[in-house]
C-alpha cells in the first residue's frame, strides 16, 4: 500500500525523534553513573591499599625502585629490635655476664651480653635501649675488648655510635658501624668474605662479624660474632643475645645460609684482626 508523501514525512520525523530520545537518555545515564562508579573505584582503590601497602606499593615500584626498596631494608639495619616477650629477652633479663671469658676456640673472647642487667635498660639512641636495639654495639664491644685487650662495654660503643651516625632509630644500627668502628679502634676490617675466608680468618687469630637473617639466631635480623672453628670444623660464635648459643657449636653452612644476604658492601660477614 503506497503512503502518501506527507505521511511518510511525519513518520520521518517522528522516527528521527525517537532516535533523538534515545541517545538523550543515554547521555543522561552516562553522565548520572559515571560519578558513582568513579567514587565507588577510589573506594575500592584505598580500601586496597589500607589493606595490602605493601603489595600495591611494589606493584607500583618498578625496575631500580622496587630494587631500591630492597636495599634500603637490608643495607640499613632494619628490623634488629629484640622483643621482650621473645624467648632471648626473658632468658637473659636480669643476668650478669660479669667475668665470662671463652677460651674454647684457641683464644681468649670476652664476652658481652646486651640483656646484661648493668646495661640492659641504657637508652641505645632515643627510641630504645640497648637490651632491645643494641645488638650492634654489643658485638663490637666483644670484638674490639678481645683483640684491644682493654674493656670496651656496650654502653661505650652505644654512644660511639649514636655519636657517629651509626644508630637506626626504631631499628638497631646500620650495618657501616662493624667497619667504622674497627677503624675507629685501630683495627683491620675486610669485607666480602666466602666460606673459606671465614674460616681461614678464624683459624688466623681474627674475630668475624656476622648479621644474621631469621633462622637459628633471630626471628628478624641479629649482630653476632663468630670467635672460633673446631678441629672437625664447627663454628663457635660469641652471640649477645644469649649466653645458650654462644656455648654451642654451628655448621658453618647453616650460618652461610641464615647470613643476611646482600647487607650492605663488605657484608654480611667482616673479619677483624690487629
Amino acid at each position: 500500500m503506497a503512503v502518501d508523501p506527507i505521511t511518510a514525512k511525519i513518520l520521518a520525523q517522528l522516527a528521527a525523534q525517537a532516535v533523538t530520545d534515545e541517545q538523550v537518555r543515554k547521555r543522561l545515564l552516562c553522565i548520572i553513573l559515571a560519578p558513582i562508579i568513579a567514587l565507588l573505584l577510589l573506594i575500592s582503590l584505598i580500601l586496597y591499599i589500607l589493606t595490602s601497602p605493601l603489595s600495591i606499593f611494589a606493584e607500583w615500584a618498578m625496575g631500580d625502585e622496587l630494587d631500591a626498596m630492597k636495599d634500603l631494608q637490608i643495607n640499613y639495619g632494619y628490623n634488629q629490635i629484640l622483643g621482650i616477650y621473645e624467648q632471648d629477652y626473658i632468658d637473659g633479663s636480669g643476668q650478669s655476664y660479669d667475668g665470662v671469658v671463652f677460651t674454647d676456640g684457641g683464644m681468649e673472647v670476652i664476652y658481652y651480653n646486651q640483656l646484661d642487667e648493668r646495661w640492659a635498660n641504657v637508652m641505645y639512641g632515643q627510641s630504645s635501649t640497648i637490651g632491645e636495639a643494641g645488638c650492634g654495639p654489643t658485638s663490637m664491644s666483644i670484638v674490639i675488648s678481645t683483640l684491644t685487650g682493654t674493656a670496651h662495654d656496650p654502653i661505650e660503643l652505644s654512644k660511639w655510635s649514636v655519636k657517629n651516625g651509626h644508630r637506626c632509630e626504631g631499628n638497631g644500627s646500620y650495618h657501616s658501624l662493624i667497619p667504622a668502628a674497627a677503624e675507629s679502634y685501630g683495627l683491620s676490617c675486610k669485607g666480602d668474605l666466602s666460606a673459606q675466608d671465614i674460616v681461614d680468618a678464624l683459624s688466623n687469630g681474627k674475630l668475624v662479624v656476622a648479621i644474621m637473617s631469621k633462622g637459628h639466631f633471630t626471628t628478624s635480623g641479629h649482630f653476632i660474632v663468630l670467635r672460633g672453628v673446631t678441629s672437625e670444623g664447627k663454628i663457635l660464635v660469641a652471640d649477645p643475645a644469649s649466653h645458650k648459643r654462644s656455648q654451642q657449636e654451628w655448621d658453618l653452612s647453616l650460618i652461610m645460609n641464615e647470613a643476611r644476604k646482600g647487607a650492605a658492601a663488605g657484608g654480611p660477614f667482616w673479619a677483624i684482626g690487629n
